[in-house]
């Protein structure tokens, strides 16, 4: 792989979702090119098996009757990094893909030499996922993620947010009216365990709350405050307190 890195134009990823049932179910075909001085995206996402339900059954998974969507297009340069380093760490499988999963067809000078199916699964997939934020944020489709916290206790109340630009990759931290630029790995692995618990939104409030306590929105407008309208649905794994103990180092720096 190493020997012929150079060559590497770009990649076709492909994607079912396989056994998933529908509105879910989706397949997406998705082009990567980085030979020029942009990553020269194509999506094509199309939603599989609608055919027997209901506009209400589709409408009330929080679908449209139109989420289809294609795109053809520029991404920013700082996503091929990403794309180069994971393509170059990844080992291969020689498995079919029976119940869904993502290939990857690699560009040699704007042409595919083959269809590979990756070992790491779901770093491609995340991947994939990430790339498509990316493309509805810069298509104005989607806002950028922001999530706010607050933290009271006896002698303070301290508020921050945290917005995430997928468009750039970048990730805002926002305190007091003044704003930083945080890791990129660091946040995503925070807000992977944002939304981890489970979130009790018969409690949920809409303002923050004022009572010593750690209170989070995230995105949606509504509050809950940890440990009460935020809880660990697995016993073994504190979500809870790694999310605030992710958000007190933050405050903190």
């Amino acid at each position: 792989m190493s020997s012929s890195k150079s060559k590497n134009t770009g990649l076709i990823l492909e994607y079912d979702s396989g056994i998933v049932p529908p509105p879910y179910s989706h397949v997406f075909h998705m082009e990567l090119d980085w030979s020029g001085n942009a990553l020269k995206t194509l999506l094509e996402l199309h939603y599989t098996d609608r055919e027997d339900l209901s506009e209400q059954e589709i409408l009330d998974e929080g679908f449209t009757l139109d989420d289809d969507f294609r795109f053809d297009g520029d991404l920013g340069k700082v996503w091929t990094k990403p794309i180069q380093e994971l393509l170059s760490s990844s080992k291969w499988s020689g498995k079919s893909l029976d119940e869904g999963g993502i290939r990857i067809g690699i560009l040699e000078n704007g042409k595919v030499k083959d269809y590979k199916t990756p070992a790491n699964q779901e770093e491609w997939q995340l991947l994939a996922q990430d790339l498509i934020q990316a493309i509805y944020e810069s298509t104005n489709r989607e806002a950028p993620l922001k999530v706010n916290y607050r933290n009271v206790t006896s002698d303070q109340t301290e508020d921050c947010s945290i917005t995430v630009q997928f468009s750039n990759r970048e990730v805002i931290f926002e305190k007091a009216g003044k704003k930083r630029n945080i890791n990129w790995e660091y946040a995503i692995q925070l807000m992977k365990l944002v939304f981890t618990p489970d979130y009790h939104y018969d409690i949920a409030k809409e303002s923050a709350g004022t009572k010593r306590g750690q209170y989070i929105d995230c995105g949606d407008g509504y509050w809950h405050q940890l440990g009460k309208g935020v809880v660990n649905i697995d016993p073994s794994f504190d979500a809870v307190g790694k999310i605030q103990e992710g958000f007190e180092d933050l405050l903190a720096g």
